[in-house]
């Protein structure tokens, strides 16, 4: 059986149903599921629009994120997908899930795929503020 279940970076809204669904196994005590969303402000600025661009190896780094996070820890099934495009405030960005028999192992091999994701993996997201001015923010900060 592959731990690693559900892999991508899609520019189509994101499915918390899928993500969740498919790492489900009968032998994991305990499952992680971490959504993330775009917020109305950074830094104390609001925020009025945001896309997420990736480099074309950002799928190929996904998966070597994702393989070692399965190697050093002793999971069940591991699942990450992040969104591209244009997103508006609410939406989805990145969800992803881990299930363990034990839950301290699916909450820190969690904690580390979306740190390390965002670390490691080359998407960047362009937030547009109220005042019209812009930034980028990379995922390889």
């Amino acid at each position: 059986m592959d731990v690693i279940r559900l892999l991508g970076i899609r520019d189509t809204p994101l499915s918390v149903d899928e993500v969740l669904t498919s790492v489900g196994d009968r032998e994991a005590g305990g499952t992680t599921l971490f959504v993330g969303t775009v917020r109305d402000h950074d830094h104390g600025r609001s925020v009025t629009d945001l896309s997420y661009s990736a480099h074309p190896t950002a799928e190929r780094e996904l998966r070597r994120v994702a393989e070692k996070v399965a190697a050093d820890f002793p999971l069940r099934a591991l699942s990450a997908v992040h969104r591209v495009g244009d997103l508006r405030v609410g939406d989805i960005a990145v969800i992803v899930a881990v299930a363990s028999a034990h839950r301290a192992e699916a909450f820190e091999a969690s904690r580390r795929l979306i740190d390390d994701l965002k670390r490691e993996v080359p998407i960047w997201k362009q937030q547009v503020f109220a005042d019209g001015s812009s930034e980028w923010v990379g995922a390889c900060e």
